[in-house]
């Protein structure tokens, strides 16, 4: 039995129905829960509207979505590319608008000397990690820094800030980050924090805002790591790539899983990988 509205609801989260561009395995190995007795979950209801049967009678909670790099909405301009994950500006998907308080999830690849000028922001809190190149970071509040690969800039926009974001280096690509604090207005600050050199785990770097927090996980080939448990898990691979697993075929550079179980899951490279995990209590 397939349940009213499931073909919507998986197709959702995991794109389109199995074919030569989406292998089966994408689907089934991400919604089928193993070691369950043909039957299912007593604790799921039959009509319970998150609920799907698979074709044995396992009933389980679809609780993973694969976004691939390649569904992003993509922006150009002259020295600039810029990878939009979530709705933003003309690009526009009401299945893709927000994650927990994440409600930008942007890479942006700068020509040495490009990148953006002074605008404002309010009600944000931004948080750029660079991957490769340098980023200046310059504020109205008389801040000035540039990061670096390894260290993770966070802006408090308050109830108001100007700034600007330029390339201070060739090929300067770096992931930006935009929180929604649970409250508006308040003071403005720019803050650079260097994330623990550790590898074969995940090392917490930030907690920006109440109940967020960011992590980087740092893995040579063959490495596996365990995600932290929260309600919602976001990790994105801005380096490297992830073994086949259970959970989805091999996951590249611009993928990302969002979890929303509370389930660690172990997660292995095949190259050396660099993963940045948002998690959300």
């Amino acid at each position: 039995m397939t349940l009213p509205g499931l073909a919507v609801k998986v197709s959702q989260m995991l794109g389109p129905f199995p074919s030569s561009s989406h292998p089966p395995s994408i689907w089934y190995d991400a919604v089928l829960v193993p070691n369950r007795k043909p039957g299912g979950n007593e604790s799921v209801r039959d009509d319970a509207p998150e609920a799907c049967v698979s074709p044995t009678g396992t009933i389980s909670q679809m609780t993973v979505e694969i976004r691939r790099g390649t569904d992003r909405f993509v922006d150009r301009a002259p020295g600039r590319r810029t990878l939009h994950a979530f709705s933003f500006g003309a690009w526009y998907d009401p299945e893709r608008v927000a994650f927990g308080p994440m409600v930008c999830h942007d890479e942006h690849l700068l020509r040495a000397g490009e990148g953006f000028d002074t605008h404002a922001h309010a009600d944000r809190v931004i948080v750029s990690w660079v991957v490769s190149g340098a980023l200046t970071h310059t504020d109205s509040s008389g801040a000035t820094a540039t990061l670096t690969p390894g260290e993770v800039g966070v802006l408090h926009a308050g109830d108001g800030i100007e700034h600007s974001e330029i390339a201070a280096a060739p090929q300067t690509r770096f992931i930006q980050v935009w929180l929604t604090p649970p409250a508006t207005g308040g003071p403005t600050s720019y803050d650079v924090l260097p994330a623990p050199p550790e590898t074969g785990t995940f090392v917490e770097v930030a907690q920006p805002v109440p109940g967020a927090t960011f992590w980087v996980g740092r893995l040579e080939g063959g490495q596996t790591v365990t995600t932290p448990a929260a309600p919602k898990v976001h990790v994105f691979v801005a380096r490297g790539a992830l073994l086949r697993s259970s959970l989805a075929e091999p996951l590249h550079v611009g993928d990302a899983f969002l979890f929303t179980d509370e389930t660690p899951y172990d997660l292995t490279a095949g190259v050396p990988t660099e993963l940045l995990c948002w998690t959300f209590e």
